[in-house]
This record gives C-alpha cells, structure tokens and sequence, in this order.
C-alpha cells in the first residue's frame, strides 16, 4: 500500500494489485478463524482433561488426563468403546443410504425436468419445498406422520389394509424412519446442484448423439454422467458430510431418547457430553470424529482428481 499525490495536493491510497485480493479476504478469513478455529482448538484442549461437572466453573483447571480420554473412547472391548463402534457403524451405513438415495431421486427428477412440457416450473418449485422448509418444521411433519396411535402412515397402511400399528420411532424401524426423514429433506439439494449442472451441458451434444443413433440410456450414460463429473465430486462430498455430522434430524425426530438403532455419532457425542457430564470424553469423541471425517475428505477428493484426470 502506498499513496500517490493528486492535483489538489492531497495524497491517494493505492493498492498493489496483487495484494488487493487478500487485503478483501483478511475480514472474512478472521472471523472465519475466530468462529471455527477458536472453538476447535479450545474443544482439543478439552479432550485432554478430566473435564466432569465437577471443574465445570474452573475448567481451565482441570486435572490434564492426557490421552486418556482417546484411550477410553477406542477401547473397543470396554463399554464405552463398544457404544461409540456401534453408533459409529450406524452412522455410516446411515450416511451411506441416504446420500446414495438422495443422489439418485435428484438425478432422476433434474433428468425428468430437463425436458420442457406445461406445469415444469410448478413441478420444479414443489420439488425444492423440502428443502426451503426450516429443519425443525420438516422433521416434526415427519415425527407426526410416523406416530403409532395418529400418525398418517400407520392410519393409510391400516385403510389398505397391509398393517398399522407399526412403532416407526422405536426399535429396529428408527432406522428406517430416519433414513426417509433425512432423504426428504436433501434429495431437493441434490436435485437442484444437478440440475444447474444440466443446463451447463450443450443441447447440440445430445442432438449429435441422437443423429448418430444413440438412445436415452447411452447419452445419460456417456455423454450426461462424464460431464456432470465436477457437480457429482463435490455433490457427493457434500452430502456425506452433511449426513454424517447430522443432528437435528435424529434429535427432533426422537428427542432425548434415541433408539439404539439410529444412535448417530453426534447424538452419542451429545449424550456423552451433556447427559453423563464427562465434557472431556465427549470432545475426544468429536476430536475423533473430525479427524476421520478429514482422512475421508482428504481420499475422496485424492482418488476422484486422479479419476477426472486418467478421464
């Protein structure tokens, strides 16, 4: 930075152009650091002490239990350790089923939609409702629909004469019902991310191949999945980690009392935290958490690059 005279006789501020852009960003980068990093670190700290409700007002002095609490967290063969496997395999075969679903329900509809006919854009807004509804409305929506005495689901299966009375929230079918709520709710984005990357793809690519003979399923398969590489790298990404880091959903949709069988990991960190007061358990739970979600991150976008670029 440096000044300048101007007729007048006052001075000019100028700015080198090659420090504008990081002079624009520093704002934003330092509340970026204040508002994640601060508290990343401080709950790093956390991990390594005996943080219970006894040294809640001095947590600052804490006994330092060092690696303890990770120690007790991986104990696979001890009580906690096994709890914390659990809700780990859940978590994943959770995150797994639901990006996969939500992927191909906004694949089909942006391929349904790309098509122009009467009532498009009426269809296009209904399918994004989901998704603009705030998270507490759409999954109480859902825990109402799912109840056993008055819930619509139990009330159309038993009109139909196929069941009713179904727990849906408790037992083995929490899993299936969180699987439903959490796929209602982002399948739209996945909609919508595929969709903008459609109309990026050239109308004449498709008429070409339809000259040259190719069929619906051949263009979607190699010319519309290729081309929409970039969207899905990042889509797929995204959606894993939104889902494995999920806590609302499981939270408004069963309260406090979590099945066994939808036990996410946030919910078990949660719990360990704020039910059984051992904060210094529960931040090396979430430490771990990050640093797997990290090592995935990392080999996700490893392998996906060196795919695009072999492409």
């Amino acid at each position: 930075m440096s000044t300048t005279p101007t007729s007048a006789g006052r001075r000019r501020w100028t700015v080198n152009s090659r420090k504008l852009p990081y002079l624009l960003l520093a704002p934003a980068l330092f509340f970026e650091l204040l508002v994640h990093l601060v508290p990343m670190l401080g709950g790093l700290w956390m991990s390594l002490l005996e943080l219970t409700q006894f040294h809640l007002r001095t947590w600052l002095q804490a006994p330092f239990a060092g690696l303890d609490n990770y120690r007790f967290a991986i104990d696979f063969n001890g009580a906690v350790g096994a709890e914390l496997l659990r809700s780990f395999l859940v978590t994943c075969a959770f995150a797994v089923l639901t990006v996969a679903l939500s992927w191909a329900l906004g694949m089909f509809a942006a391929v349904l939609l790309q098509r122009t006919f009467p009532g498009r854009a009426l269809l296009r807004a209904l399918f994004l409702v989901p998704y603009a509804l705030p998270v507490y409305t759409a999954v109480l929506i859902w825990k109402f629909m799912l109840d056993r005495s008055d819930g619509m689901v139990n009330t159309v299966l038993d009109d139909l004469g196929v069941g009713g009375g179904t727990f849906w929230l408790l037992g083995d079918n929490a899993f299936l019902s969180l699987v439903v709520t959490a796929v209602w709710r982002l399948w739209p984005f996945a909609f919508l991310a595929l969709m903008a990357g459609m109309q990026s793809i050239p109308a004449d690519v498709h008429e070409s191949a339809t000259v040259d003979g190719a069929g619906p399923w051949q263009q979607f398969r190699s010319i519309t999945l290729p081309m929409l590489r970039p969207v899905n790298q990042v889509l797929v990404l995204v959606l894993f980690l939104w889902t494995f880091n999920d806590f609302n959903v499981p939270y408004l949709l069963f309260d406090q009392s979590v099945p066994g069988a939808a036990n996410l990991l946030s919910i078990h960190i949660y719990n360990s935290s704020f039910l059984t007061w051992n904060f210094g358990l529960g931040s090396a739970m979430s430490a771990l958490l990050l640093l797997f979600l990290l090592l995935v991150t990392a080999g996700y976008l490893a392998f996906t690059s060196r795919k695009v670029k072999d492409v």
